[in-house]
């Protein structure tokens, strides 16, 4: 086949495969505005949020608050179908056995960042609240929050920690691609360390407790999956890996 009748056939496959990421996020977005003030009323209801008075200081704070939790929903929803259609436009270059076995990522990593988001938001954002609290109650400060200011402040603790969550997969990945092997994973992992303590400070307030507790699960997960690639890697050394011969055929 002709290189540029190649190119044109997989941009159009790559066309096809984005409409298909977007009607369904456009889809999601539509769901996430019907079931926003649901979602609000339950943030609003749980044990972090029962003793603020949420506050509107502009006449878009309630429009921009739906449009957010909407767009998340949309997002959250939308990854899965993401996922799936990244792993469908690469299959053809892959053997039989690495499909069967780079689907299985789709679900897993699906799962691992709403484990984040519901880790993050029922026990990390719960102990920054009081912190936060706490400190303005000891300058005598009187507590008026914005509902706007609010869900920014939610949104910055619950995602980073979402999104961390899928650090096993993310060093699976890069072990397949020879990037990652355990010589270099073991004499990185004092780095790894140092890194996960300073984004672990980050995120969590600065009391010991709570640094502790968003910081010991980060070193877990990471030792989790430095297991799982270190596993991996020995797979792929006794069956000869990186050489394969990809399968012709579409998707």
């Amino acid at each position: 086949m002709d290189i540029n009748e190649d190119v044109v056939r997989h941009l159009t496959e790559l066309r096809r495969r984005l409409l298909i990421v977007s009607a369904c996020f456009l889809v999601s977005m539509c769901g996430g505005l019907y079931l926003s003030p649901r979602i609000l009323k339950y943030i609003k209801s749980s044990s972090a949020a029962a003793s603020v008075e949420w506050n509107v200081f502009s006449f878009t704070d309630g429009l921009f608050i739906y449009l957010r939790c909407a767009f998340l929903l949309a997002i959250l929803f939308s990854l899965p179908v993401l996922l799936y259609q990244t792993w469908a436009f690469v299959r053809p270059g892959l053997t039989s056995k690495e499909a069967k076995g780079t689907l299985a990522y789709v679900p897993f990593s699906f799962f691992l960042f709403l484990g984040g988001v519901s880790f993050s938001y029922f026990l990390v954002f719960p102990m920054m609240l009081r912190f936060m609290m706490q400190m303005n109650h000891t300058i005598g400060a009187t507590e008026t929050y914005g509902i706007d200011k609010y869900f920014v402040f939610l949104f910055s603790v619950v995602f980073p920690l979402g999104v961390a969550f899928e650090m096993p997969l993310v060093m699976l990945f890069l072990t397949r691609l020879g990037l990652l092997t355990p010589e270099r994973l073991k004499t990185s992992r004092k780095y790894a360390y140092v890194g996960l303590a300073v984004v672990g400070a980050c995120i969590s307030p600065p009391d010991f407790v709570s640094h502790l507790s968003v910081t010991v699960p980060l070193l877990l997960l990471f030792e989790i999956s430095a297991f799982l690639s270190n596993r991996f890697a020995r797979r792929q050394a006794a069956s000869g890996y990186p050489y394969r011969s990809p399968d012709p055929g579409p998707a």
